[in-house]
This record gives structure tokens, C-alpha cells and sequence, in this order.
């Protein structure tokens, strides 16, 4: 009896089934199976502790044992700061510096006014900033100069108030000369009949222009009556006052007022008088200068 050996089973499919061929189940190297990449993570139990983490980096732990580094911290520029407040403290001194300067300017020009002849020092502000720019070119712009109760002889004058204009340090600081200078000056109603030794009853008061004065008298009989005054300019330093109209009043009555001459107390600078007003307060005195020259006295 002859031995056959059985044939191999064919596969056999049903109609839901689809047919994959060998070639199908490969895949490509890049379909390969990745296993997934596990992040590390400490355990507690073995006591790692984090060092840092920032906003890509995960925790990175120190073994145990290994002193951890410090965070490096990144540090700010503080040069722009230091700088400046090293400017502004610099600046600080500068102006100090220029004012202290303008402060000692002020006083010994004061003293320069006093020894022309003004009988008080005055208060002198050199006006403008820096200071120190127009002493190194020995020029200033203006220069203000106020006094008050400056008394010569007999007369006072409540308020001298002048500004020089363009003021020019020459002689090797010992002078100055001016370009022209411009001011006003007051003395009182009260100031002027004392200086002039009117009775004690004689009112003083502005007139009917600026060029008149009014003084009011208590008259026997007729009761308070007025005079017209009229003032005007006699020289650089003198003005008069003079009775134009007594309105019956008896001269003697009006002492002095009848016709006086004051003499104004020596103005520094070279100013001197170019005109007078009566005004409210008293008579007005404007003083005016130009080309002049202010020196030092050798006394």
C-alpha cells in the first residue's frame, strides 16, 4: 500500500473577511513602535529635592549629600542711576556755588554804593542766572539797587528804588562803568515840612496836576483855607517849592512854604534828579544816569 502524504489546508475566508497580503503587515521604520520617553521623577521616599525650574527646564534634583547652588540671579545696571545722581548732586553745587558768589557780588558792590556818597548801604540784586558766567565776562545785564530812610541833613527820603542797565566791571574790579541807569524816589508829605520847617497846622497833600501841592491851613476867621504849591525841578540834586496862590492866607502864616529849596542827599552812581511829581504818597522824585562810573573811595 502506497503511504501520500497530506496537502497542506488552504486558508479559507468568508465574505466579510478582506484579504491582507504579507506586504500590508510591514511597516515602515517610521510606523515602528516608539516607546514613549518617560520624564524623571524623584521619588519622595529618597529624598531628592528640586533645584530649580524655569519655564522650559524640568526639575533637576541633588543627590543626597551635594549642597545645592545658589540661584544666580541676573543683576540690574545700576551705572545710569549712580550717574545720575552724581549730575544732580553736581548741578546742586554749581548753583551753590554761583549763588554764594552772586550773595558776596551783591554785598561788596552795596558797600562800593555806600562809600559814593549814599548815606545808607543799600540792598543790591544783580539779576539774571548764572552769575558766575557774567562775572567772567564783567558784565551785567542789570543790576537793582533799593534803600530806605536815607537821611541827609534835614530831608529823608522814604524809598530809593533804581536799576542800571549794562554794567561794566573795570580797574581790575575796582569800578564799574554804566550804560544808563534809571530809578524813582519818595519823600513824604510829612518828610517835606519837616525839612522845611513849615508850621505845625500846614497840611500837605497832592494838587490839582502833578505838578502842584496842596497845603491846607486853619485860618482865624475864615476857617480852613488852601494854598497852591507849585514844585519843580532846580538842579541835578535841588528842587523848590513855591506859593503860587495863597488863597488869603498871610505869608506868615505859611513860613517856609512861601519858597524853599531842598537838597536831595548825593545819589550813588551818578544819578541825579530829572524831574518831580506829587503824587498820593509824597512827592516823586525821578532820577535817571547815563555814561556814568561808579569807583572805589580812597578812604
Amino acid at each position: 500500500m502506497r503511504y501520500e502524504a497530506p496537502s497542506p489546508a488552504r486558508p479559507t475566508f468568508t465574505p466579510t473577511e478582506q484579504f491582507q497580503s504579507p506586504t500590508e503587515q510591514i511597516q515602515s521604520p517610521q510606523q515602528q513602535y516608539q516607546p514613549p520617553r518617560q520624564q524623571y521623577q524623584p521619588s519622595p521616599d529618597r529624598g531628592y529635592e528640586p533645584r530649580y525650574q524655569n519655564d522650559q527646564r524640568q526639575y533637576q534634583a541633588e543627590p543626597p549629600g551635594r549642597v545645592a547652588r545658589p540661584v544666580r540671579t541676573r543683576r540690574r545696571r545700576r551705572w545710569p542711576v549712580i550717574t545720575a545722581v552724581i549730575v544732580i548732586v553736581l548741578l546742586v553745587l554749581a548753583v551753590a556755588a554761583d549763588r554764594f558768589a552772586c550773595y558776596e557780588a551783591e554785598n561788596q558792590m552795596a558797600d562800593r554804593i555806600q562809600q559814593n556818597g549814599l548815606p545808607v548801604k543799600p540792598h543790591v540784586t544783580i539779576e539774571g542766572f548764572p552769575f558766575l558766567t557774567q562775572l567772567a565776562a564783567k558784565d551785567f545785564n542789570d543790576v537793582v539797587i533799593t534803600a530806605s530812610n536815607v537821611t541827609e541833613g534835614s530831608l529823608t527820603i522814604a524809598s530809593i528804588n533804581a536799576t542800571l542797565h549794562g554794567m561794566h566791571l573795570i580797574d581790575g574790579f575796582t569800578g564799574a562803568r554804566i550804560d544808563n541807569l534809571n530809578g524813582s524816589a519818595l519823600i513824604t508829605y510829612q518828610a517835606l515840612a519837616n525839612a522845611g520847617g513849615f508850621p505845625s497846622d500846614i497840611k500837605l497833600g497832592p494838587g490839582a496836576n502833578s505838578s502842584q501841592i496842596t497845603a491846607t491851613v486853619n485860618v482865624p476867621i475864615l476857617g480852613s483855607t488852601s494854598a497852591t504849591v507849585q514844585i519843580t525841578r532846580v538842579s541835578a540834586n535841588q528842587f523848590n517849592v513855591k506859593v503860587v496862590d495863597a488863597g488869603g492866607i498871610e505869608s506868615s502864616l505859611l513860613g517856609n512854604l512861601v519858597n524853599y529849596t531842598y537838597t536831595v542827599p548825593q545819589l550813588p552812581a551818578g544819578m541825579s534828579i530829572q524831574s518831580v511829581s506829587a503824587t498820593q504818597q509824597g512827592v516823586m522824585i525821578t532820577i535817571t544816569g547815563h555814561n556814568t562810573t561808579l569807583t572805589q573811595s580812597s578812604s
